[in-house]
């Protein structure tokens, strides 16, 4: 193995090291910031003019020892309202 293939397998183990594998999409659950960034929009957006909409799908609130913690989303029921909202020709 030369220096270089060395330096390269090196860095790939480092990089590993530093990668949180992928949730799948049927058990994620998403704040605001991540539907915002899916959307293209501003999370201000997100959490004024669409969370808020009745048809949007419900928040999940975990509970905290202070409360109740942020929102989050089932990601794939978020796609599935985005998608429900796709124009038909």
């Amino acid at each position: 193995m030369s220096e270089m293939d060395m330096m390269i397998s090196k860095l790939a183990e480092a990089m590993a090291q530093h990668i949180r594998p992928a949730i799948p999409l049927s058990i994620d659950l998403w704040d605001i910031a991540t539907i915002a960034a899916y959307l293209k929009r501003e999370p201000q957006v997100v959490r004024e003019r669409m969370a808020c909409l009745p048809s949007f799908p419900k928040a999940i609130r975990l509970p905290t020892k202070n409360g109740r913690a942020q929102p989050l989303y089932n990601a794939k029921d978020v796609i599935t309202w985005v998608q429900s909202h796709q124009e038909r020709h």
